[in-house]
């Protein structure tokens, strides 16, 4: 320590007590050491943050390099008496010890040269009279001197004021945390030297706190598998575990012990939550208390509502308090599953109950919660909880049943719908249930028995379904699509018409595909603009919610496909296409009536962009689909008319209209028009010697001699419309 004036060797030993132990952070320090240097006109430094920080570390490479003279004392709790603290800063100062608290003032304020007065471990001084002194000090700081105050709760300073007043510079937890290079320094340092993947585990799991980074290298640098030691490195580390103990733990009573401990299977804490959870009042105060204090609790708000513990924290805990009291920690849980519950927070509360082992009600929740997740796209959210239970857990609760059939239907994996739903109807108590609607639906889903058993399934779970439920969406698909496919337009229109609108927020997935099926209908009357408007809006809403990429998109892609060929947009249609047909190809052996379905719009589609082989391929697909679904009569009709379209072209022309590149086709679908080889070009945006070369190649490859032969003979094949 540099020109200290006054400092005993007991004080110079704390100072630098904690050097050997996080010797390697020193390097961490070069930005908040050029943060101090510039700040040495304001009268007061403090920095707060709980132990292993590095505060002391900090302060010792500050001050080593600082002109000024240094007084430090390491407070004691035997300080916290203001006779032996006015003493302690006299003898500093080399006042006498007896001077009174107006005395100190008046001495530490008149002093010329400037200096540096260090307070260390300031949370031991806990009387109104210590503090009030400690306030004064500050206060009679003369111009170029600094009261540097440490410790690991916040001192009872009006920090606000002096903040506002350009008079604070204050460094916390937040500000003392580690950087991921500081991190690998420090690793390094200490003789683990780990690839960067992870250092980034680790600096994680540590949140950067400085002592559990140090720590971990001291645990983990004689593994055998260091790799694994990393991955499996946590607050139940015994290194870490006594570290926390004899640091944190161990100034508090078993009351607040016990509060931790029970409150550490929260991954959030409130004062509601923890009062429920440990069937007391109160909490709101105890936790607010504890985030001052020497603990890792990180507020979570600026209006001390909501906190956590630091992970490495609430890791050591929930293995203590899974080690001294494990019946406890079930019903711990299952307390907060309640409570998330009434309060609407249905991922913790299933979270809570699975946690709890209690699998049934972890089954009602996820049942009551599963549609919104499968039809919106989070159907990862739900495999990853199923993931939790073992196959005869699942089975033992209809509700879980219910909840795998339903994820499966949205990966379009018929035969493990058809399982699960088999499951939870053997194990349902009796029609008076209200899971049976759920399983008439996962039933009618899968289509297994044609489009009238689908029909009747459909509208029974819709009666049995709650006003509300988003599966209400589905059954209107359902019924409506049976209904068109059976051949009744008009009745089909209501029930998908609905289902847009139920599915626009809670089913997404399900609007588009409603929306598809209603721009068929208009398609099929003919109805060219509002047909093209609903296949927009449906691809649209898939796309805004990121499911174009799922399986069971693929109808919706096909809608657009044939919608863009149509409005000759070729290279759309042409990448729509591919697409819903890589989608296609992950449904295997899926519903028959989609199945069917999307492969007739596709070769709708493909016909309309001269692909007469794989028009052919898609029809041969779709029928073998349909034989499945005999009712399906609105299929069979589209088959006969896009097969007829097909054998329009003679057996010796299938190469010629087939090898129609995309500019030809461009070029095909103006010819219709009154535009001349030049404004053809213009509007395409090449020469009209361009125009002209693939006029020829159509001429050619549709074997006809002039343009408007070409028109007929397109039209008549179905390459462009009548």
């Amino acid at each position: 320590m540099s020109n200290t004036f006054v400092l005993s060797p007991v004080d110079r030993r704390a100072s630098e007590g904690h050097l050997p132990r996080l010797r390697e952070g020193t390097l961490r320090r070069q930005r908040l050491l050029r943060r101090l240097a510039q700040t040495t006109h304001v009268p007061l430094v403090l920095i707060v943050a709980p132990a292993g920080f590095g505060k002391t570390t900090l302060l010792a490479h500050w001050l080593q390099d600082d002109p000024r003279p240094v007084a430090w004392l390491t407070l004691e709790a035997a300080d916290d008496r203001p006779e032996r603290l006015i003493a302690s800063l006299a003898r500093a100062f080399g006042e006498p010890a007896d001077l009174t608290l107006a005395e100190l003032a008046y001495a530490v304020e008149r002093r010329e040269d400037p200096f540096v007065l260090v307070l260390d471990d300031h949370h031991h001084l806990r009387s109104p009279e210590a503090l009030e002194l400690i306030a004064m000090i500050a206060d009679a700081v003369p111009p170029g001197s600094q009261l540097v105050v440490a410790g690991r709760e916040e001192p009872a300073l009006p920090i606000g004021r002096l903040r506002a007043q350009g008079r604070l510079i204050d460094l916390w937890a937040r500000d003392l945390v580690m950087t991921r290079r500081e991190a690998a320094t420090m690793l390094s340092l200490a003789d683990l030297d780990l690839p960067p993947d992870d250092v980034n585990v680790l600096l994680d799991r540590t949140e950067g706190w400085p002592a559990g980074l140090y720590l971990a290298a001291l645990s983990l640098r004689d593994r055998r598998d260091v790799h694994k030691a990393v991955a499996r490195f946590g607050g139940d580390d015994r290194l870490l575990s006594d570290y926390l103990r004899d640091e944190l733990l161990a100034g508090l009573d078993e009351q607040a012990l016990g509060f931790l401990q029970r409150t550490s299977v929260l991954d959030e804490l409130s004062g509601p939550v923890c009062d429920a959870v440990l069937d007391r009042t109160g909490s709101g105060t105890v936790l607010r208390e504890m985030s001052r204090s020497n603990l890792l609790v990180v507020p979570l708000d600026s209006a001390d509502a909501s906190y956590r513990y630091h992970a490495l924290l609430r890791g050591m805990l929930r293995a203590e308090l899974r080690r001294t009291d494990p019946r406890s920690e079930a019903e711990l849980h299952r307390r907060a599953s309640r409570w998330y519950a009434a309060a609407g927070d249905e991922d913790r509360a299933i979270d809570h109950a699975i946690a709890a082992g209690d699998v049934a009600r972890a089954g009602t929740l996820l049942w009551s919660t599963a549609a919104a997740r499968v039809l919106d796209g989070r159907g990862s959210d739900v495999r990853r909880r199923l993931d939790r239970f073992s196959a005869d857990q699942i089975a033992s609760q209809p509700a879980l049943a219910l909840t795998a059939a339903a994820h499966h239907l949205a990966l379009g994996e018929r035969d493990l719908v058809e399982h699960w739903t088999a499951v939870a109807e053997r194990g349902l108590p009796g029609s008076d249930s209200p899971l049976v609607a759920g399983a008439e639906l996962m039933r009618a889903s899968v289509g297994r028995s044609g489009l009238g058993a689908m029909r009747a399934d459909a509208a029974r779970a819709y009666a049995g379904l709650p006003a509300e439920s988003p599966w209400r969406s589905l059954c209107c698909l359902l019924l409506g699509v049976g209904t068109h496919l059976e051949g009744d337009a008009a009745g089909a229109r209501p029930h998908l018409e609905e289902g847009a609108r139920r599915g626009a927020i809670a089913a997404p997935s399900v609007q588009g595909l409603c929306l598809a099926q209603l721009a068929l209908l208009a398609i099929d009357a003919g109805d060219w603009e509002q047909g093209p408007l609903l296949a927009v809006r449906a691809r649209s809403q898939i796309e805004r919610v990121g499911l174009d990429g799922h399986a069971t998109a693929a109808l919706v892609l096909a809608v657009s496909a044939l919608v863009r060929a149509h409005r000759d947009r070729v290279e759309d249609a042409q990448a729509d296409r591919r697409r819903a047909t890589d989608l296609l190809a992950q449904l295997v052996d899926y519903v028959p009536w989609y199945d069917a379905e999307a492969r007739v719009v596709l070769a709708r589609a493909a016909l309309r962009l001269g692909d007469v082989t794989g028009t052919r391929t898609l029809l041969a697909e779709a029928s073998r689909a349909l034989a499945r679904t005999e009712d399906a009569v609105v299929l069979r009709t589209w088959i006969a008319e896009v097969r007829e379209q097909v054998e329009a072209f003679a057996v010796t022309e299938l190469v010629g209209p087939s090898s129609l590149t995309t500019a030809e086709l461009r070029v095909l679908a103006l010819m219709p028009t009154h535009l001349s080889f030049r404004e053809m070009g213009r509007r395409l945006h090449v020469s009209a010697n361009t125009i002209k070369t693939h006029a020829h190649a159509v001429y050619r490859k549709l074997d006809v001699c002039s343009r408007s032969e070409a028109v007929v003979r397109a039209r008549s094949t179905g390459l462009l419309d009548t």
